[in-house]
């Protein structure tokens, strides 16, 4: 029973491109992936999946395999584990435990069994149904993908500051249990998204805002400390594309340097950390500036009418102490223009402006230049021809990459009399930074 294929030395691809399709596998991954197929058929058929027992250990024979057909159903994130069933998505599975366990066919069986063990014991079914501590919504969301289509899943400490909040989810060990159990269930919503499919998405990204890392109670500090170096590495191997860690306070590197230890080198590669001043550069390598939150350097707004995210982002970089204008012309009177610009890194000075093509009438000043902290967002009404000037003054030594987009829609109702001639739009600017649509 079984197939018997040497074990071979693998050390030099561990790293291969996880995006590699099945079909162009190194030859020895394909060996290595069809004696982890033969291993995980005879568990499943010989009903020891989740371990020898007593009862299983006699299970050996073919004859009797067949006799345990209600183990043949067992799936993973919804994705059927037996081969012989034909599903697509069954060996991208394994291939994924096989990565984890630098293709020892051996180590990744037993690291699957030991997953489908833990599912049962935490008592996985079901848990995409349960509700947890109102509130919690707002601690860890998806929102949004990466440029590959991955789910981005966010975890934002900050809500966590309500001593309130806080003190429900510590008032007794079932409560706090909850806790991971919603951490579980926020992956498990993630893991949903994905398709299991050749050349389809089959990972998440985690980015994990440390600004306000409760420094409290220890309760949360250890379900979180568990998830990160225990079950995500143990339980879900390849389904953390990368696991980015925002504004990490000085003292949590060394916790960090401690627990990595135990952490595989494949494991610890998944582990990005960044400092505050570089969050939105190392973000924007995975993900589109429309689909960042502008609270992260991107161009994202909640409930934003004035912008799609299909609707195009330019990008320019300019050299360190050299000011930059983008010109955006209109030569037709009686629209408005709006337009978001953000700078990697900020440390910038920042102006807007609306130049006449009339030489007779005077240049206005929309925003008067002013040290640059934040996203740019504004609007203007065109009275007559010209052209918005947006300045960025790069006082630094270092090239600033900026990114920005604009949009010119028809005016609904040019008869508005609180509107001034070349004025903003005070329905849809708020502070020169534009919240609303552009229907006044």
């Amino acid at each position: 029973m079984g197939c018997n294929i040497a074990e071979e030395d693998f050390s030099t691809i561990i790293f291969e491109d996880e995006n590699t399709p099945l079909s162009k596998l190194n030859p020895a991954v394909k060996k290595a992936l069809q004696e982890l197929r033969c291993k995980v058929e005879d568990a499943i058929l010989g009903n020891y999946i989740l371990g020898w027992s007593a009862k299983t250990c006699d299970c050996c024979m073919r004859d009797h395999h067949h006799a345990n057909s209600q183990e043949h159903g067992i799936t993973l994130w919804g994705v059927p584990l037996l081969p012989s069933k034909g599903h697509e998505g069954t060996d991208i599975v394994f291939m994924k435990f096989l990565r984890a366990r630098e293709y020892k066919v051996y180590e990744a069986f037993e690291m699957l069994q030991n997953t489908l063990k833990w599912r049962k014991e935490f008592d996985m079914d079901g848990i995409l149904d349960e509700t947890f501590e109102p509130g919690l919504e707002n601690v860890g969301y998806i929102d949004g993908t990466d440029k590959e289509g991955r789910p981005l899943l966010y975890v934002v400490y900050n809500p966590l500051r309500d001593i309130n909040l806080f003190l429900k989810l510590l008032q007794n060990k079932e409560k706090k249990d909850q806790f991971l159990r919603w951490r579980v269930q926020q992956v498990e919503k993630g893991i949903e998204k994905l398709s299991f499919k050749n050349g389809g998405v089959d990972s998440v990204i985690t980015i994990l805002d440390m600004k306000y890392w409760p420094t409290g109670p220890a309760e949360i500090r250890r379900s979180v400390r568990k998830l990160l170096f225990s079950i995500y590495p143990d339980h879900y191997p390849e389904i953390i594309f990368r696991m980015v860690f925002l504004n990490v306070p000085i003292w949590s590197y060394a916790l960090f340097n401690v627990f990595s230890k135990v952490l595989s080198q494949r494991a610890k590669s998944k582990l990005v950390i960044t400092r505050p001043h570089k969050s939105a550069k190392t973000l924007l390598k995975y993900i589109a500036p429309e689909n960042l939150p502008v609270q992260y350097g991107g161009l994202k707004r909640e409930d934003d009418d004035a912008f799609l995210p299909e609707d195009q982002v330019s990008e320019l970089v300019i050299r360190g102490g050299v000011a930059y204008s983008i010109e955006i012309a209109i030569a037709k009177p009686g629209e408005i223009v709006v337009w978001d610009v953000t700078v990697v890194g900020w440390d910038v000075s920042y102006r807007e402006e609306f130049v006449p093509d009339n030489d007779c009438l005077d240049i206005i000043s929309i925003q008067t230049e002013t040290k640059m902290e934040a996203n740019a967002r504004s609007s203007f009404y065109i009275r007559e021809p010209g052209k918005i000037l947006l300045t960025i003054h790069n006082g630094t030594f270092k090239k600033k990459k900026v990114l920005y987009r604009f949009k010119i829609k028809p005016m609904v109702n040019p008869n508005l009399h609180n509107l001034r001639v070349g004025g903003l739009c005070p329905s849809i600017s708020e502070n020169n930074n534009t919240s609303e649509d552009f229907d006044c």
